[in-house]
């Protein structure tokens, strides 16, 4: 690996660990600068994954004022996100080969339009705030299957899902949704290390920059307004969708 390609990966990491932390969206930043060295679709996504560990890690920690107090929450949910994570990994190991290339787009462009509408999201689920319905949690499990499978926007929906079922802030939730959305990746991680082709020495240096941009994203999470940075990620993803289908079809 030349030394750009490492910064490249590094920086990419650490964009991605920002967006994931504030917006929800890492894979946006992080999964293409995989396409952009040249791996295939289906080891981007499974080297991504892995490195996805190092910005749980940093969010996480970053997140303890947030958490504190809502242990209980995370013990009652976090199976949900276990069991999804690890049904979305399955799913992706036997995806036929080819399949996934043709399928990525859709999840990127079905992203993108979800942080462009996440104000929405998030005002529609203030007004039910505090119903858990059976659906709500069908909802978890099912972010967390996606979250498993490829997982760009996972945690916009995992936030929408939390300030519905749960009393909290948005900042709480956006705590919760660093954990949850974490272990689902975890889960997901361990089985991609096991069977899936993870391209290791991608992995390494994209991981250092999502550690340091997890770490950070929510300490800018509680300083800075987001919207525009949602809004340019969101027409980004719109880009990449499209150049990707034009690839795949």
């Amino acid at each position: 690996m030349t030394t750009g390609t490492f910064l490249l990966l590094v920086v990419a990491g650490l964009a991605a660990g920002l967006s994931g932390s504030v917006a929800g969206l890492a894979s946006l930043f992080s999964y293409p600068a995989l396409l952009a060295i040249g791996l295939p679709a289906t080891t981007a996504n499974v080297t991504n994954t892995v490195a996805l560990l190092a910005n749980s890690v940093g969010s996480v920690a970053g997140s303890r004022p947030e958490l504190a107090g809502l242990g209980h929450h995370v013990k009652r949910l976090l199976p949900l996100s276990l069991v999804g994570g690890a049904a979305g990994a399955g799913l992706l190991l036997i995806t036929p080969a080819g399949g996934f290339e043709r399928i990525v787009p859709f999840l990127v462009a079905g992203a993108s339009v979800v942080l462009l509408l996440q104000p929405r999201i998030r005002t529609a689920a203030a007004e039910t705030a505090g119903r858990t319905s059976p659906l709500v949690l069908a909802g978890m499990v099912g972010v967390a299957v996606y979250g498993g499978y490829f997982g760009a926007a996972a945690g916009v929906l995992q936030l929408a899902l939390l300030l519905v079922a749960l009393p909290v802030s948005l900042l709480q939730a956006n705590g919760l949704k660093n954990v949850l959305s974490g272990a689902a990746n975890a889960v997901a991680a361990v089985g991609f290390a096991l069977f899936g082709p993870v391209a290791w020495s991608a992995a390494l240096p994209l991981a250092l920059g999502l550690l340091v941009g997890g770490r950070l994203g929510p300490v800018f999470a509680r300083r800075l307004p987001t919207g525009v940075l949602r809004v340019g990620i969101a027409l980004a993803g719109v880009g990449l969708a499209v150049k990707l289908g034009l690839d795949a079809f």
